[in-house]
């Protein structure tokens, strides 16, 4: 079932649940009129029963012990207002018998034995309680309503009962009323249901066509592996022209990425293809009988063993660019920066050959970190230093506080970097003119990956890496990484 399917039937199966409580609430709230009109109707005549017998009582020629009944209903003649009504009158005493009718009831004497309904129900209303309740007599429905009939003793002045009224009216019309009124309901709501399948139908199908739109365009670009197409973005600003921004966004992001891993590729071929083909070249160099030859058997095996040793490096540091997670792999520890650079600088001493390698200590630094991960970045940043620096020029590696942060300064007095190829230095397999370096003729030279891992390490310890050079000048690099200030301060 699609989810167009699936909301249209949510949405109708909500309208129903609340045109079904709407229907139930109209018609109990109309059928509660009704009676209560009825049960007013019922009131008024008892009130006009009542005030006519306590008028009639009050008459001194009659007996002021409210013992003759039907002396007093003859007094008030009140039956005889009923006359012409459709309320049917039965006055009972107090013993539960019926004396007196109303004219109606008397004209049919079948209506005037079934109207009376027992005595346990004349007796409960002897005893004070207002009764109403709806029954079937014969084929005829009524609403019946029992009131005691009272009197003022005019000698004990006390109030006492005389009998009991009941009062019946029918409604078969007002039942008839309500079961059309029903009939109009049910009818009503299924042509509303139909109606709001329809709309809801249309609404659905309008709220999802930018959605077809888009899944469309995204099965175009996937069908011709064109990540160069976009999804059209709605004039409308609403969700979907955000979903559909999004997904722009993320197709952008795809393509960034696939042309990444084709430059990254395209790179990495070229960069292990070229030690293995000098390895090739020596092989077959051994293969032409170089092996009885002292001489060129030590230069190939020299230079079979320097690009093994290239291509091994080259696959480490790819292997470490490669990884998913920044901080995969890493130890981390507390790593005291100011003795990690003096065992730099220490290490780096015997090659840096006329190039004057200095260190300048200004604060005592500990981060936390994988101090090899550390080590080799600042060794990559130094050597880099190193190769571009001729001889006679400077190398300063200075280590100071700012904040919270550690900030380790490499400054050579170089030939600088390019304001061209300053944006670059810190991608893949970016090298800049090779005559910037010290010794052009190494067959060693960088892959171009150093400053890449330099700038993955830093980050991966939720520090940065900044460059500034000028051409002829030199080249300053600066490694900020958060220090440890709760125990170790300056």
């Amino acid at each position: 079932m699609s989810l167009r399917l699936r909301l249209t039937l949510a949405y109708v199966g909500l309208f129903a649940m609340a045109l079904l409580a709407l229907d139930i609430g109209l018609y109990f709230v109309v059928n509660r009129a009704l009676i209560n009109s009825i049960d007013n109707e019922l009131d008024l005549g008892a009130q006009v029963l009542q005030q006519n017998f306590t008028e009639a009582s009050n008459n001194p020629s009659l007996r002021t012990d409210g013992s003759d009944l039907p002396a007093f209903l003859n007094q008030s003649a009140a039956l005889s207002s009923f006359t012409t009504t459709n309320l049917f009158v039965v006055v009972y005493d107090v013993n539960g018998r019926s004396i007196d009718y109303s004219p109606n009831v008397q004209r049919t004497p079948r209506l005037a034995t079934q109207l009376n309904l027992g005595r346990e129900i004349v007796f409960a209303s002897i005893e004070g309680r207002t009764q109403r309740f709806t029954t079937d007599i014969g084929e005829v429905r009524l609403r019946v309503l029992m009131v005691p009939l009272r009197y003022i003793n005019t000698i004990t002045q006390s109030e006492q009962t005389a009998g009991v009224i009941q009062l019946a009216r029918p409604i078969e019309e007002t039942e008839r009323a309500l079961t059309i009124f029903l009939y109009a309901l049910a009818f009503g709501g299924i042509v509303v249901l139909v109606v709001a399948s329809q709309g809801g139908a249309w609404l659905t199908r309008a709220a999802f066509r930018p959605i077809d739109v888009m899944a469309r365009t995204v099965q175009g670009i996937v069908s011709a592996a064109d990540l160069k197409r976009r999804v059209p973005v709605p004039d409308v600003q609403d969700e979907l022209q955000l979903l559909t921004m999004t997904v722009n966004d993320l197709l952008d992001r795809i393509e960034q990425l696939f042309e990444t891993q084709r430059r990254f590729l395209a790179d990495a071929s070229h960069e292990l293809r070229t030690p293995l083909a000098a390895m090739q070249g020596n092989i077959e160099i051994l293969n032409r009988g170089a092996a009885r030859d002292p001489e060129l058997l030590k230069e190939s095996l020299a230079d079979m063993q320097r690009e093994s040793a290239r291509l091994i490096r080259l696959v480490n540091d790819l292997l470490m660019l490669a990884r998913n997670e920044a901080a995969a792999g890493m130890r981390f520890v507390l790593v005291d920066l100011a003795e990690l650079l003096m065992e730099v600088v220490r290490e780096l001493r015997p090659i840096a050959g006329q190039v004057d390698l200095k260190l300048d200590i200004k604060n005592i630094a500990i981060v936390e970190g994988d101090r090899d991960r550390i080590k080799q970045a600042l060794l990559n940043v130094c050597m880099n230093a190193l190769q571009h620096t001729p001889a006679g020029g400077h190398v300063t590696c200075t280590l100071m506080n700012s904040g919270d942060r550690a900030v380790i300064i490499i400054e050579d007095t170089g030939s600088g970097i390019s304001s061209d190829d300053l944006p670059f230095i810190f991608d893949r397999f970016f090298r800049a003119d090779r005559s910037r370096t010290r010794d052009q003729s190494s067959t060693s030279s960088g892959s171009g990956l150093g400053l890449a891992i330099v700038k993955y390490i830093v980050e991966a310890h939720k520090g940065s890496v900044t460059v500034a050079s000028t051409l002829n000048e030199g080249t300053t690099f600066g490694i900020s990484l958060p220090r440890i200030t709760d125990s170790f301060e300056d």
